[in-house]
C-alpha cells in the first residue's frame, strides 16, 4: 500500500491545474479536499457549507475536521456570529415558494455544541420569501434578501412595458425552473433589517419604493435581454444575491446578478441609490456590449458577494457569466469611486481564464493578511490568492449533497453535487473561535484515502492507482 501510494500522482499533477473545476472534474478519478496549504495563506479555520447538505463544517488548514453542525434542512449559506461564534444558517425551506436560484427561507442559529437556539421561518407563500444570504449587524440583528411579490397588473401599474422585446412577463405567468413551474407576477427585492430571536421587520428598502428613470432609481423597462438569457428578463427582475453594511460610512452594498451592478445606499433610510457601478448601459451613461468579444463599458458580470473591507473598499465576485470577451470568474476589488484597485482571475496564476469560473453564486473573502479566499461555488473549488497572484491554499469540496464524503471525483456528476455557496477563513484568535475547542474530531477524507495534500506537495512520478481512488462513501 505504501509503495502504491508513494508512486502515485503523475497523471493527476499533469492535468489537475488545468481542468476547468467551476465546469466539472473532468477526470474519471481525481482529489478532493485540501490540496495545497502553503505558510503564505492566513492560519486558521475554514468554514465549508455544502449546498443542499445537512451539516456544516469547520476544517483546519490540512482539512481535519474542528466542529460541525447537522441540521435538518438543507443548506445555501452559512457563517459564524461575530460575537459568539455561533453558526448562522440560511436553510432552504422543504416548502419553498419560487423556483428561483438563491432560494432558501428559514435562519437557524447552533451554538457551538450544535444545539439549535433560534429558528424563524420566512416563507409567507404567495407573499415573500428570504434569500441567498444575510449580514450580521453591530447590534446582532440580521440584514437579510427578501423577493416580495407584485401581480403583473400592479406592474404595469408601476410603468413596465409589457411589450418591451426580450420581456418574459405575461399575464398569466411564465414556466421557469427545470420542473416548468409557473410564477405569476414579477418578485422584486427588499432589503430588510429583521429582530435576531423574533424576527421582527426592524427597517428595509424595498426596489418597488426606488423604481423611475434617474440614475438613483432602478428602471423597471431596464433588463438583460432574453437572447442572453431567459431568466434574466423574467419574474426574478433584479436578483440581489449578497450585502454588507460598512459602520463606519453608515452605507450599505449590494449586487444584482441580473443587473450587473454593485449599489450603495444609506442604511436607516428610504432615499435612492447612492452610487452604482458595473453597468452604466443600465442608466444611460455607458455602451452596452454589442456582440462577440466587445463587453462595451460593462465591467461585471453577474456579479455576486460584495463585501465592505476594513479599508473601506469593497470586494465583489464577478462571475463573467455571458461575458461576450469569454465566460470566466474573477475577484475584484475597487474604491467608493468605482475605481479599480486589484483583480484575481486564474490567468494571473498561470492557469487559463475559463479554469475558474462559476456561472452562478461565488463568494470572496478579503482575509487580515491581504489574501483573497475565492470561492467557485458550483463544484466547491476554493483558492487562497497573495496580492502576487500566488495560489497558496486549495480545497476542492468532498461533501456532497447527499451528506456523503467522497474519496475522489468521479464521472457521477461533479457539477452542483458539491456545490458551496461561500467558504469564510477564521483566525484562530478571532471572536468567532475564542475560548472554543479547535481540537481535531476527525478527518473530513475517508479512512484509507491517499493524503493528497501530501502527494501532491511531494510532486511524485508514477500511473495513478484506480483502486485508491474508488468512491468510497461514509
Amino acid at each position: 500500500m505504501n509503495k502504491l501510494l508513494g508512486t502515485m500522482a503523475a497523471v493527476l499533477l499533469s492535468s489537475i491545474a488545468f481542468i476547468p473545476a467551476a465546469q466539472a472534474y473532468e477526470g474519471f478519478n481525481g482529489p478532493l479536499g485540501v490540496l495545497t496549504s502553503e505558510k503564505q495563506a492566513m492560519q486558521g479555520y475554514t468554514l465549508i457549507a455544502p449546498q443542499q447538505a445537512k451539516t456544516t463544517y469547520l476544517i483546519d488548514m490540512t482539512g481535519n475536521v474542528v466542529q460541525e453542525w447537522k441540521s435538518e434542512y438543507g443548506c445555501f449559506f452559512a457563517m459564524l456570529d461575530p460575537k459568539t461564534g455561533n453558526l448562522l444558517r440560511h436553510a432552504v425551506a422543504p416548502s419553498g415558494l419560487v423556483p428561483f436560484g438563491g432560494q432558501a427561507g428559514i435562519i437557524e442559529e447552533f451554538d457551538w455544541t450544535g444545539k439549535k437556539i433560534w429558528e424563524y421561518n420566512t416563507v409567507k407563500p404567495g407573499v415573500e420569501l428570504a434569500h441567498h444570504t444575510f449580514n450580521v449587524m453591530p447590534n446582532g440583528n440580521l440584514l437579510m434578501l427578501f423577493w416580495k411579490y407584485h401581480s403583473y397588473d400592479e406592474a404595469i401599474a408601476k410603468g413596465m412595458n409589457p411589450d418591451k422585446p426580450g420581456r418574459m412577463l405575461f399575464p398569466n405567468g411564465i414556466k421557469v425552473g427545470a420542473k416548468g413551474e409557473r410564477v405569476k407576477g414579477i418578485w422584486v427585492d427588499v432589503i430588510r433589517e429583521i429582530e435576531r430571536g423574533t424576527g421582527k421587520t426592524v427597517w428595509e428598502w424595498d426596489v418597488w419604493d426606488h423604481i423611475g428613470t434617474n440614475p438613483d432609481q432602478l428602471d423597471i423597462n431596464v433588463f438583460c435581454t432574453a437572447k442572453i438569457n431567459r431568466g434574466y428578463a423574467g419574474p426574478d427582475w433584479t436578483h440581489f444575491n449578497g450585502l454588507s453594511y460598512n459602520p463606519e460610512n453608515n452605507e450599505i452594498c449590494f449586487t444584482s446578478r441580473q443587473l450587473s451592478e454593485v449599489y450603495f445606499i444609506d442604511y436607516g433610510k428610504d432615499g435612492g441609490i447612492k452610487f452604482r457601478w458595473g453597468n452604466p448601459a443600465n442608466y444611460g451613461q455607458g455602451k452596452a456590449p454589442a456582440g462577440y468579444c466587445d463587453d462595451g463599458d460593462q465591467k461585471l458580470f453577474g456579479p455576486h458577494a460584495c463585501v465592505w473591507t476594513k479599508e473601506g473598499t469593497i470586494t465583489i465576485f464577478d462571475n463573467g457569466n455571458n461575458r461576450p470577451s469569454g465566460n470566466y470568474s474573477r475577484a475584484v476589488e475597487i474604491n467608493r469611486e468605482g475605481k479599480l484597485l486589484r483583480e484575481w482571475k486564474a490567468s494571473m496564476s498561470g492557469s487559463s481564464d475559463w479554469n475558474f469560473y462559476t456561472a452562478f453564486q461565488g463568494g470572496l473573502q478579503k482575509l487580515d493578511n491581504g489574501n483573497y479566499l475565492v470561492t467557485s461555488s458550483n463544484t466547491g473549488h476554493i483558492v487562497e490568492v497573495t496580492p502576487e497572484n500566488r495560489i497558496v491554499w486549495e480545497f476542492i469540496n468532498p461533501m456532497g449533497k447527499d451528506d456523503k464524503v467522497y474519496s475522489s471525483a468521479s464521472n457521477e456528476g461533479f457539477t452542483q453535487q458539491f456545490s458551496v455557496h461561500k467558504a469564510w477563513r477564521y483566525a484562530a484568535n478571532s471572536p468567532e473561535l475564542k475560548g472554543k475547542d479547535l481540537s481535531i474530531k476527525h478527518t473530513l477524507m475517508p479512512e484509507g484515502t491517499p493524503n493528497w495534500l501530501e502527494l501532491l506537495k511531494a510532486g511524485v512520478d508514477g500511473p495513478v492507482a484506480p483502486a485508491l481512488l474508488k468512491n468510497d462513501k461514509k
